[in-house]
Parts: structure tokens; C-alpha cells; sequence
């Protein structure tokens, strides 16, 4: 059964929140792709529109959006996710995932694309709160 950690940016207050997902709701996040939307429901934020923006598999590679495909590829990189060089024009070739999340993902990067009724610190406060 699939578990992802699972990191929600909000861009109305500038703040990241963490939680959990798994079981029933973390399968239906397995083969969206980096761009796709999904309903806040499956990450206990009733109301939310979610964005995927990236991700890491459990050994810390990154999601690529330009990599088709759930699985892991070596590409020449010259700057951006996962790659920063130290100099103008270095190029390095570099292992990433592809941009379809699966079982083999580890962290799912969110960003809220449109705000459901209560703050989303009151939602996962109470989720926490059925948990324990």
C-alpha cells in the first residue's frame, strides 16, 4: 500500500505545511502527473484544489516535468531541479525520476491553487487530532 510524505505550499501567506497521506487516498494520487490538479479531500483539505509541483523517490531523486514516465533516467543537465552548477555552461549528467508519481515516490510537493472555507493549519490540526 502506498504512503507519501506530503509538502503543501500556500502562496496567499508564503507558508509550507507537512502531513502524511496513505491508504486509499495515497493510491488515488498514483499516476497523476507534475502539473496535474487534485482535490484536496485526498490530503485532509476538503475544499482545496491542489497542483502537483514535484516530488523525490524514497532514495532522494527528484521529479522531473520534462521526464516522461514513473521511473528513473540519467540526462545531460545544465541548471534547474536537482542541478546547480557552479559555473556558467557547466552541463552534468544527472539521475532523476520521471514526472508520474508512483509507489516508489516518497515526497509529493503541493501547491494550493484555490482556497477552500477554513485555514488549512485549523484542518490539519483536527486531522491530527483524529489520529491520535
Amino acid at each position: 500500500m502506498a504512503e507519501f510524505e506530503v509538502v503543501i505550499s500556500d502562496p496567499k501567506d508564503g507558508k509550507s505545511y507537512q502531513g502524511k497521506v496513505d491508504g486509499q487516498h495515497a493510491n488515488r494520487l498514483i499516476g497523476k502527473k507534475i502539473g496535474g490538479e487534485v482535490d484536496g479531500i485526498f490530503v485532509g483539505l476538503p475544499g482545496y484544489k491542489l497542483k502537483i509541483t514535484g516530488g523525490s523517490d524514497l532514495d532522494g531523486f527528484p521529479m522531473k516535468k520534462n521526464i516522461p514516465g514513473p521511473g528513473r533516467k540519467k540526462v545531460l543537465a545544465k541548471g534547474g531541479t536537482g542541478f546547480r552548477p557552479k559555473k556558467e555552461g557547466v552541463k552534468k549528467k544527472k539521475t532523476f525520476r520521471g514526472n508520474t508519481v508512483s509507489d516508489d515516490i516518497n515526497q509529493v510537493n503541493l501547491k494550493v491553487i484555490e482556497h477552500g472555507p477554513k485555514n488549512i493549519p485549523e484542518l490539519l490540526a483536527e486531522e491530527e487530532g483524529e489520529n491520535k
